[in-house]
Formats: structure tokens, sequence, C-alpha cells
């Protein structure tokens, strides 16, 4: 892989806020919802008030590199799902992803912004995700074009 491809190497989803999250093997993503089987698809997340803006809670993405490093940081061995991001990449660099359009398996998804680690979740799991995750947070995006996302597809920065 190179900084401008990756490849998802969890799905996680959890149909209630504060909720365990489960790993999948693939999901539905549809456009303007999110990812089918999610809280936030269903409209139960914890960030769904209506001070929240609704564009930037379809999808979340980490890098499995990360999450090591998070747990590095803090001396945890916090799973994938512990992070409450949807999808976990390996191998491409967010950076790249900053303003762009990406691909995953059929689904055509928009950069919205950074997923900053936040107080809510350093709450739920007991440990300082502020430093943890301090720059290494993940992305939010938007789903453009709906379709199925499995584990093991790459992903792909359009041009």
């Amino acid at each position: 892989m190179n900084e401008r491809n990756g490849r998802v190497v969890s799905l996680i989803i959890g149909p209630e806020a504060k909720s365990a999250l489960e790993s999948v093997p693939s999901v539905t993503a549809v456009a303007g919802r999110g990812l089918a089987g999610d809280r936030y698809y269903f409209g139960r997340g914890s960030f769904n008030g209506p001070q929240f803006d609704p564009g930037v809670r379809e999808v979340t993405l980490i890098a499995a590199e990360a999450i090591a490093e998070c747990n590095r940081r803090l001396g945890t061995a916090l799973s994938a799902a512990d992070f409450r991001r949807n999808i976990v990449t390996e191998g491409i660099d967010f950076a790249a992803l900053k303003g762009q359009r990406f691909r995953i398996g059929d689904v055509t998804l928009r950069w919205v912004r950074s997923a900053p680690p936040c107080r809510y979740l350093s709450r739920l799991l007991g440990e300082d995700m502020m430093t943890g995750l301090k720059g290494i947070g993940g992305i939010r995006a938007v789903i453009e074009t709906g379709g199925t996302i499995n584990e093991g597809d790459t992903v792909h920065v359009l041009p």
C-alpha cells in the first residue's frame, strides 16, 4: 500500500449510544444516513442532538496504526471497537484524504473533517484518550454513493 491507498481491517457498528460496538464483516453504507445497523444511521448516537452538525456523523475512520500508537502512549490494550470509530484502516495516511473523495468497495465517501478525541470517549473508557489520540483521532466522512463495504476492501483516493 502507499500513502494514497490502504485497506479496511475492521468494520465496527452498534445500534445504541454508549452500548458496546461490534465488528462485522461487511456493512451497507447509505448516502445521507450512515452505516446500516449503526447508532447514527438510526439517529440514536450520542452526538445526534440538534446542536451537532448532521453532516459530520455518517462515518468515522481511524487507522490501525493510530490505535497501536494510542495503546503505546497510554500503556493500554484497547480493542479497535473501544475507539468507537466505524472503519479501521491500515496503510493509508489520512492527511492524503483531507478535502478528498475516496472509494471503499463500491462506496464513494468524502472527507469532512478530522475526528479529534473527546472527553466523552475518555469517560467511557476511563482512560486519557485526549492524550492517547492527540493528533491521530481519525476522520469523519459523508457517503456520496452508497453500497457495500467489506473487511479487506481497498481504500482508493479519487482524483
